[in-house]
């Protein structure tokens, strides 16, 4: 379908890529990954036509269509949504007019020949779909988050966000043969990720896609793309396939690595002290030429391995915080009608529902920015509150720097982790040097985000926190969530970072909030059971067959099933401690044996006899405990 062939890319004197060969083939479904900066974008660019490499050729198959999704800056205006969106099926349209025109030129006489061709055309449209046109058009808007009532609204009323909701839904009813999207996912609530998951999952042709959404990753791709120092490295699988495998072929390199460096001391050791002997010139000349053939092995550079802690939280009582009987209105609308919510000390609670469905407005609410209209908002014993708004950026000072902000309000004893709690937050080198001002609308966000979390609190807040921060950036985050001790109030629209902290789910839609433990799996298939799907099209990994007496998930069975969670989950910490000790075992053995094989390569120990057995002893035992602490740590691999 398309092939690149030595293709090099350069941004002043950097090379981006370096003469990459890669393959897409009809079906593909590919996720690009690799570092900020690597290439990512640029390599969807160049593959949509708008980006031209420095060298090489690309070659497409006849007949291939492209459509590309960029990360932000495209606006629609002058056209109602549903007549924009149905714009999309534009050669539809006109083969409509033309099926048309020949229908009224067919009612009086007419050639075989006419009614060949008005025979073709009518099969070539009803293939396309030109007979489900509208509808379709209508399913996309719908499954991408719009309301029927938004159908005919003009498209500039809008917001940035809904602009690239637009831009998709265009993209997808397009159908192109080869799908170029760049963070598809980012302004799509949860209820569109799961649409848009099962719309890839079906679709026909070939996807390749940027996603710093983890879940998303692994539903949709088959296969992962790794861009790293100019190159392209293949992955069959998921993301999470992928990480296991790019350990495991890091770890690889690294023994090879090692053994090859080992290999070029002792070749480097024969010729520096044979080289003035007569009789081992031969010999001599024979390795020079053996290292000049050897390819060195180049290592991919070591992920930082970032992580901060959060400040011990103040104790509080066992209610942290209450809503009774809480409404808040904006004019008509009704956002929230008489609600209650408790968040009890120590919980991590999950807002969920389609955007606009009031998760905002009742953080508000429990943060005390907003008074409700009605009801009653009550804090817990010694509630020590911090609040991380969509808006947040909005406070940080224009005229500091980077570090300057993020210290201005830190506690004494997290000023030595500020550096470290940058770069988790993707501020690293200079960039700790910018001010405020000149910073990005993400970057803003991303410090905001920094500077919230040094707060002492025991009880976090936070209206998506996961925006504008890549896969590992999350997983610092939500390592840091996961050892918090206080208690945590989040929206999020990244699907796995929900599963890995969420201990209960409150829906927010209709004016209700309602209350499931556990994390939105557990919620997708609580709702599935008591037979509502309006959330999303729920859909569940491990479908269960329900038996025509089955009763609807009542709360005891949802406690029990979180119950259950929790020791599995409980488990899993075990076995991966038991992993960590043994992997620091091995690290200490494989020193050991190292340290011990340099003794054993002094030619003197061999003079030695005694020496050289209780040596050569030692060497073997090591050698048993390492390969015994090998097999463990592969069963525990198994069982994790």
């Amino acid at each position: 379908m398309l092939q690149l062939r030595e293709i090099t890319k350069y941004f002043a004197d950097r090379a981006i890529f370096s003469g990459i060969d890669w393959h897409i083939r009809p079906s593909d479904r590919i996720g690009l990954c690799g570092e900020n900066g690597a290439g990512k974008s640029t390599l969807l660019k160049m593959l949509a036509g708008l980006v031209d490499s420095d060298g090489g050729t690309l070659q497409i198959a006849k007949g291939t269509t492209f459509g590309y999704l960029p990360q932000d800056g495209l606006e629609h205006s002058g056209r109602s949504l549903f007549d924009e969106v149905h714009s999309a099926l534009e050669e539809l349209r006109k083969m409509e007019v033309e099926m048309r025109l020949l229908e009224e030129n067919l009612s009086g006489d007419h050639t075989d020949a006419e009614m060949e061709h008005y025979a073709e055309l009518q099969q070539l449209f009803e293939e396309r779909g030109g007979y489900r046109m509208e509808s379709e058009v209508g399913r996309v808007l719908t499954g991408l988050g719009f309301s029927t009532d938004d159908f005919s609204k003009p498209c500039e009323h809008f917001s940035g966000g809904w602009q690239m909701r637009i831009a998709l839904a265009k993209l997808l009813l397009q159908r192109p043969n080869l799908l170029l999207l760049d963070e598809p996912t980012n302004h799509l609530d949860l209820p569109a990720r799961d649409w848009l998951e099962d719309y890839l999952l079906a679709y026909p042709y070939a996807v390749v896609l940027v996603s710093h959404d983890r879940f998303f990753l692994d539903k949709v791709v088959t296969r992962i793309v790794e861009i790293w120092n100019g190159d392209l490295t293949e992955y069959p699988g998921n993301y999470s396939k992928y990480i296991v495998a790019r350990d495991e072929r890091v770890a690889a390199l690294k023994a090879a690595k090692q053994q090859q460096d080992e290999e070029i001391v002792r070749t480097e050791s024969f010729i520096n002290r044979f080289r003035y002997q007569a009789n081992k010139a031969s010999q001599v000349q024979s390795r020079v030429k053996q290292l000049e053939k050897i390819e060195r092995i180049s290592l991919p550079p070591e992920r930082k391995k970032i992580a901060f802690s959060f400040p011990a939280p103040p104790k509080g009582g066992r209610m942290a915080m209450e809503l009774l009987g809480a409404s808040q209105h904006y004019g008509e609308l009704k956002v929230l009608q008489k609600v209650d919510v408790q968040v009890e000390q120590g919980e991590r609670v999950a807002l969920v529902g389609p955007n606009g469905a009031g998760k905002s407005t009742l953080m508000r609410l429990l943060a005390g920015v907003e008074a409700p209209i009605g009801g009653e908002r009550k804090e817990g014993h010694n509630l020590h509150l911090a609040y991380f708004a969509q808006d947040q950026a909005a406070e940080l000072t224009a005229t500091r720097d980077v570090y300057e902000e993020l210290s201005a309000d830190s506690p004494v004893a997290m000023v030595p982790k500020l550096r470290n709690i940058l770069g988790a937050f993707l501020f690293s080198g200079d960039d700790i040097e910018k001010k405020v001002k000149v910073l990005s609308g993400g970057e803003r966000n991303r410090l905001a985000l920094a500077k919230l979390l040094l707060r002492p609190a025991n009880l976090l807040l936070l209206d998506e926190p996961t925006n504008h921060l890549d896969l590992q950036s999350k997983q610092v985050l939500l390592d840091a969530l996961k050892g918090y001790q206080g208690t945590i109030v989040f929206v999020s629209h990244d699907r796995y970072f929900v599963d890995q902290l969420a201990t209960r789910v409150l829906e927010v839609g209709g004016g209700k909030v309602e209350s499931y433990l556990g994390n939105y799996e557990d919620f997708l298939c609580a709702k599935e059971r008591l037979g509502d799907s309006s959330h999303s099209s729920v859909r569940v990994e491990q479908q269960v067959e329900k038996s025509d007496d089955e009763q609807p998930l009542d709360k005891e069975a949802r406690r029990q099933a979180h119950a259950a969670r929790k020791e599995q989950q409980r488990r899993e910490k075990k076995l991966q401690k038991q992993l960590t000790e043994v992997e620091q075992l091995i690290e200490q053995l494989e020193e050991q044996v190292a340290e011990l094989e340099q003794v054993m390569a002094d030619p003197d120990l061999y003079q030695d006899q005694e020496r050289w057995r209780q040596v050569s002893g030692e060497h073997i035992e090591l050698k048993e405990r390492l390969e015994s602490a090998y097999q463990e740590w592969e069963t525990l691999q198994e069982s994790v």
